[in-house]
């Protein structure tokens, strides 16, 4: 029974009689009642019956000992009956405990009995064969049983328990993860209620069951998974994705920020399924999917629509290009050959991109925003992104218009190398150059590389560049290699390029070794964001590269975080001062004094240094006077096509 009602006027004088033992107290009275009725009545019954005091004196002390042998007879009668009484209570009690373990362990819930305020927790046989744990494994107390309740779970159960004490829910029911003895998990049902109480109403005593319900949350996540999750690819489905976005657009509405959802559709799947079967089909979806998670952050979310169908969430995105890169990304993964049951199939996908709450702040509107942006993707040809919003749609055209154009570019031959000469200060001759990759369009004429190497690096086109301008560099410096012998030419590699996973650099010094040309004749430009993100394979790269005789030289430098002393750890060998320091030195300047403080220690550390963008007889006279060992920029001449770079050869002295 559990006593916590309030506390009355009949409860201050009932419960101090309640601990009273009735069965001594009914001793005691009869005891004083039949003693009171000797002392009153015996003696006048005795008196009646004897006549002389002689006689009465005499007889009285027979009655003493009658009155001794009546209360012992008396004494013994009532206290035998009185400890049969507490036998059969005792009785009673220990049967009726046995009847509890045994419905406990006979059946598949646990008992529990917990003193709330010693911290003691006792458990029945069955609790032990439900965990495995043997009684000595955890000691009798509700740490011990804290302990090995899931980290994860542990402050809900504490919360449950604190609030059903606090009497803010009629009973205590909690379900958690406990950890059993062979490190496997279980999930429990517990419920419990106080017993026992102080006369304040302060809870002293609990008792409660433990059920084994890992089968039944086992059976509910099969079903919520049924319900929620796609069978084929495992992504949420349309019932999940909805439930997502409503809660996306919940937080973004409260933190004022954008959402752009993807409406994503595989271009010709059909044709799959129905030549090469559903199997076929279900598999490549899989693996759709598989890159399509690649193509985003964790905090995104991708799901299946139906069919061919699937969208993506993106939040918090920092600014709106970062939509355009991850649609190019989902492009160029989805575009790539997939190898199914030894077949390869080649698939494309068409994206529709809407923003909330910029085009619309509903769930079915976005979707169908999305879904026709989608469709105007396909009628431009599929393997495309298309923006619902018309100012977004037309920068992200101008952005697909060059990315398809590259693609092309490559296979035409469209690019250009051009060459911008390097200046030795101590002499003035031209000792080596930069190479410079421009762009011929067909229509638009020679487009720089500030408008295409960025789309490049995002849709890794740059690789296929990148060795597009080596080897032509290296076919210029064989035709050169009985006139120039010594000439060196730097060629710019992307971090993008590095990040590759093919054989690049060794394809590059093969390629030289096939010509005849030493690695000596090349450099190699990076930037310093590569060094500070330089982990093994990037490492292994740039001493393969200096293996093979290649230089390598620190583009833009000061605009990074490196330093000399860093740069010394990868064996640099030039230095190339960013040309927005050179442009504004003077004699006197901070430019000039950093620029001076740079050469200083690089000669000290044995790099050479290349000032870029000279561009007056000022600049490059202040740069010969601290030793600056070469120079480049407009002052001397601006890149230009290998006709013209050659006839600045042949003028030099």
């Amino acid at each position: 029974m559990r006593v916590d009602e309030d506390v009355s006027v009949t409860d201050i004088y009932t419960k101090p009689l309640s601990r009273i033992s009735w069965p001594v107290v009914k001793v005691i009275l009869v005891y004083v009642i039949f003693g009171f009725l000797w002392i009153f009545f015996s003696d006048s019954i005795l008196a009646s019956i004897v006549s002389s005091p002689e006689e009465f004196k005499h007889y009285s002390i027979y009655k003493g000992w009658a009155y001794i042998l009546a209360t012992s007879l008396l004494l013994y009668f009532l206290v035998q009956k009185t400890l049969k009484q507490q036998i059969k209570i005792k009785q009673d009690l220990k049967l009726s405990e046995a009847r509890w373990n045994f419905s406990l362990d006979g059946a598949s819930e646990a008992g529990w009995d917990c003193n709330l305020t010693t911290g003691e927790f006792f458990r029945s046989g069955q609790w032990h064969g439900i965990y495995g744990y043997e009684e000595s494994d955890i000691p009798f107390t509700t740490q011990a049983v804290k302990s090995i309740i899931h980290p994860d779970d542990l402050p809900r159960v504490v919360d449950e328990l604190r609030r059903y004490l606090a009497k803010e829910v009629p009973v205590f029911i909690s379900e958690f993860r406990m950890q059993c003895k062979d490190g496997t998990w279980k999930w429990t049902l517990s419920r419990g209620m106080v017993v026992s109480s102080a006369p304040d109403g302060k809870p002293l005593r609990m008792i409660g069951t433990h059920t084994d319900i890992s089968e039944r949350k086992y059976s509910e996540a099969q079903i919520y998974r049924l319900a929620h999750y796609d069978f084929v690819t495992g992504l949420p489905n349309r019932t999940s994705f909805l439930n997502s976005i409503d809660e996306e657009i919940k937080k973004a509405r409260r933190a004022e920020q954008p959402i752009t959802l993807m409406y994503l559709d595989l271009d010709k799947f059909k044709e799959v399924n129905d030549t090469l079967g559903h199997d076929v089909g279900d598999l490549l979806l899989k693996e759709a999917a598989t890159r399509l998670l690649s193509c985003v952050r964790e905090t995104d979310t991708v799901a299946r629509l139906g069919g061919d169908e699937f969208t993506i969430i993106l939040n918090n995105l920092e600014d709106s290009g970062r939509a355009d890169d991850v649609a190019s990304h989902i492009l160029s993964k989805l575009a790539e050959p997939f190898h199914i049951h030894n077949e390869l199939i080649h698939i494309t996908t068409s994206i529709g991109i809407t923003v909330y709450p910029n085009d619309a702040e509903e769930v079915d509107v976005l979707l169908k925003n999305a879904d026709q942006a989608m469709y105007a993707a396909k009628t431009e040809g599929r393997n495309c992104y298309h923006y619902f919003t018309l100012s977004m749609q037309q920068a992200a055209i101008a952005r697909m218009h060059i990315a398809n154009d590259l693609r092309s570019a490559i296979t035409n031959r469209e690019f250009r190398v051009y060459y911008q000469p390097i200046i030795e200060l101590k002499n003035g001759n031209i000792h080596k150059a930069e190479a410079l990759i421009r762009w011929q369009h067909p229509t638009n004429g020679l487009v720089s590389p500030a408008e295409f190497i960025p789309i490049a690096e995002d849709t890794g086109l740059i690789v296929e560049i990148g060795d597009y301008v080596f080897m032509e560099v290296a076919d210029q410096l064989a035709k050169w290699k009985n006139i120039y012998p010594d000439f060196q030419v730097s060629v710019n590699k992307s971090p993008v390029q590095f990040r590759n996973n093919n054989r690049t650099q060794a394809d590059w010094m093969g390629y030289l070794a096939s010509i005849g040309i030493s690695g000596e004749r090349m450099v190699i430009e990076i930037t310093e964001g590569l060094l500070l993100d330089a982990k093994d394979p990037i490492v292994n790269r740039l001493k393969s590269f200096r293996q093979g005789g290649i230089q390598i030289a620190i583009d833009d430098f000061g605009t990074g975080y490196s330093s000399l002393a860093y740069l010394k750890k990868f064996e640099i060998d030039y230095v190339k001062i960013d040309q927005s320091f050179v442009k504004n030195i003077k004699a006197g300047s901070d430019d000039m004094a950093l620029c001076e403080a740079i050469i200083v220690m690089a000669h000290t550390l044995g790099f050479k240094v290349i000032a870029e963008g000279v561009e007056t007889i000022e600049q490059r006279d202040l740069l010969t006077a601290v030793d600056c060992d070469y120079a480049q920029g407009y002052l001397f001449s601006r890149p230009v096509p290998i006709e013209a770079f050659e006839q600045l050869l042949a003028n030099q002295p």
